[in-house]
């Protein structure tokens, strides 16, 4: 697990992270249509024309962008990061905290007392630390702890409350171990996805509800784990997180499958494929992610499709 790992191979895992999150995040973003839901979902037909990417994939591309200078979560750069982004392009559906905290950072705001403030002090434990966090989980893929560590720095610089973190650890240790698990042969079960997502995320809600989604059979319908688990609806770590995994694992071995499946369940569409996509994508290789799918996907603004 600590073996050498050059900063090329570190970089292109990340990237792959990013691929698998980014077609996700733009094809579920398409099914909060209904008429979209309606005329593709019973056929699994994928909507024509160019697939629009959220604030899940702008945010993504900032942590890869860190990574690649830095080789690290900077904190202080990724801040700048992702208010540079925002203010640049701000119509990618951000929640309205993460609008206001972003616009006080790009005026010289200190991210660490105006991510604190938010939601009367206790800062946000929404699903945004989750939702971006993929690349950082493929990046420190041969270090379980250096992931748990980064992908926590990588949370608070916009999520200030312990679970909005706990959901952003869950994600890139899932991603880490898809990685390690496509690598040595796929022989364990996927459902090791979750124990060690379990073991590594700290106490909080998230966690209890990755507790919850190991007593779920991985054959079981998606609507029934979405009804134990959460599907997003609420925008929190903890009502997302654990189904995105539960899924993830249910899938691992077929990108496309999982997007399908937490399509058909709906809930927060964008964040929930983008989260089990770059999961996914990791055990596959860009070869399983359909290429039908990515070149829907709008290119990702740094020249790569």
């Amino acid at each position: 697990m600590h073996q050498p790992d050059p900063a090329a191979a570190r970089l292109s895992r990340a990237r792959l992270a990013l691929e698998g999150l980014s077609v996700g995040d733009a094809l579920g973003e398409r099914f909060f249509s209904p008429w979209i839901r309606e005329a593709c979902l019973l056929q699994r037909t994928v909507p024509d024309g160019k697939w629009r990417w959220t604030d899940d994939t702008a945010m993504a591309l900032g942590i890869v962008e860190v990574l690649e200078t830095h080789g690290q979560i900077d904190q202080d750069e990724l801040a700048q990061v992702f208010a540079r982004r925002y203010v640049a392009d701000p119509d990618r559906g951000y929640g309205p905290a993460q609008h206001d905290l972003l616009q006080q950072i790009q005026r010289g705001g200190d991210w660490r007392s105006k991510s604190r403030e938010l939601f009367r002090g206790m800062g946000s434990f929404g699903n945004g630390g989750a939702m971006r966090v993929a690349p950082v989980g493929a990046y420190f893929a041969n270090d379980f702890q250096k992931v748990v560590e980064q992908a926590a720095l990588s949370a608070e610089v916009t999520h200030a409350h312990p679970d909005g973190q706990a959901g952003a650890i869950a994600v890139a240790v899932a991603t880490a171990w898809s990685w390690n698990w496509g690598q040595s042969g796929k022989s364990d079960s996927p459902a090791e996805l979750l124990r060690v997502a379990l073991e590594l995320t700290p106490k909080g809600p998230t966690r209890r509800g990755i507790e919850l989604a190991m007593t779920i059979p991985l054959d079981e319908w998606e609507f029934n784990a979405a009804n134990e688990l959460g599907d997003g609806s609420n925008i929190t770590s903890a009502d997302t997180v654990p189904f995105c995994l539960w899924v993830a694992a249910a899938h691992l071995d077929h990108y496309a499958d999982a997007i399908w499946t937490a399509i058909r369940v709906h809930g927060d569409l964008d964040t929930n494929c983008a989260i089990i996509g770059g999961i996914v994508a990791m055990s596959q290789g860009e070869c399983g992610i359909p290429e039908e799918w990515r070149r829907h996907r709008e290119r990702l603004g740094d020249d790569r499709q």
